[in-house]
C-alpha cells in the first residue's frame, strides 16, 4: 500500500501512472508486447521504442504451472508483478484477470508494488455490478494516491460471444464500454478478432484513444487501427507463444541434426 511507502516511491508511482495515461491518450498508437517474468520484461524494455510494459496473466500463470482463469493465487501474481516493476524503469500495467474475487483490493495491492494500470475482466457480469466494480477500482486507486491509474476495463462480450448474433454482441460491447468510461475508466479493452467495421464503430462510440485491442492472427493492421482512433494494442499470451515456438523449433532443429539458428542474440 502506498501509505507504507516512502514519499519518493509514492510520487514515482503516481508519476508513472500519469505517463502511462499520457501514452494511451496521445494520438500515436501505444503498442505493448506482453511480458511474464523479469527476463522477458528486461528484454522488451531494453528495445528501442518501448515506452511501457504490460504483463499477461495467462503467461505468468503458465510460467508458474497454473492453468489460466484465476487458478494462480493472487499473492503469486502480485509478486511476479512486483519483480517486473522492480526490474525496469518504465510504467507497468498488469493483467489481473477478473480481480481474484475482489478487484478493488487486488488493484490496491498491485499499486502497492508499483503497478500503474490494469486489465480487469467484466466476465459478462450484470452491467450494474460490472460498472460498480469499475467505480470501486478507480476509487481505490485514488485513495492510494494514484488518480491517473490506467484501468483498461475489459468487456468479454466478444470472447464469450458463443453463437450470439454479431450485431447483438457489438451492441453489448458498446453499452458496456460506454458505461465503464462513465464510471471512471480511462480506456476500454475489447479483446477478440474484430473486423474493421466493428473497430470503427467502437472507436467512434468510445471516443479517440479510448479503445484498446489485442493483436491476434488475422487482426486488422496497426496502421489501420491507428487511423480508426484506437489507443492501444497488446498481445496477451501471444508473445509467450512466439517465444515458446522459437524454443520448440530449436529443439526440432537439434533433433534433426542441426543447431542454433543464425541470428540468435544474447539478450540476457
Amino acid at each position: 500500500m502506498l501509505g507504507h511507502m516512502t514519499e519518493t516511491a509514492r510520487t514515482d508511482t503516481a508519476d508513472r501512472a500519469s505517463e502511462l495515461l499520457r501514452l494511451h491518450t496521445a494520438p500515436e498508437l501505444l503498442t505493448v508486447v506482453n511480458v511474464w517474468d523479469v527476463i522477458s520484461a528486461t528484454v522488451v524494455a531494453g528495445l528501442p521504442g518501448t515506452t511501457a510494459l504490460a504483463t499477461a496473466s495467462h503467461s505468468i500463470a503458465a510460467s508458474r504451472g497454473y492453468e489460466d482463469g484465476e487458478n494462480i493465487p493472487v499473492a503469486e501474481m502480485i509478486e511476479e508483478c512486483r519483480r517486473i516493476v522492480a526490474a525496469v524503469d518504465l510504467p507497468v500495467t498488469a493483467d489481473l484477470e477478473g480481480g481474484y474475487g475482489d478487484a478493488a483490493e487486488t488493484v490496491r495491492r498491485a499499486i502497492g508494488v508499483g503497478v500503474v494500470g490494469a486489465n480487469i475482466e467484466d466476465q459478462l457480469k450484470p452491467l450494474p455490478e460490472a460498472t460498480a466494480q469499475v467505480a470501486a477500482i478507480m476509487a481505490a486507486a485514488a485513495a492510494e494516491g494514484v488518480p491517473d491509474f490506467v484501468l483498461n476495463a475489459r468487456t468479454d462480450a466478444f470472447v464469450r460471444a458463443g453463437d450470439r448474433d454479431p450485431a447483438e454482441v457489438l451492441a453489448d460491447a458498446t453499452e458496456r464500454g460506454r458505461a465503464y468510461l462513465e464510471a471512471g475508466a480511462p480506456v476500454v479493452f475489447v479483446p477478440g478478432l474484430l473486423d474493421e467495421a466493428q473497430i470503427a464503430h467502437l472507436a467512434e462510440a468510445f471516443g479517440p484513444q479510448r479503445l484498446t485491442l489485442i493483436g491476434v492472427p488475422g487482426s486488422v493492421s496497426l496502421a489501420r487501427v491507428t487511423e480508426l482512433g484506437v489507443g492501444r494494442v497488446s498481445y496477451g499470451p501471444w508473445s509467450q507463444r512466439v517465444a515458446l515456438t522459437a524454443l520448440a523449433e530449436l529443439v526440432e532443429a537439434v533433433q534433426a541434426g542441426g543447431g542454433l539458428p543464425a541470428g540468435a542474440r544474447a539478450l540476457n
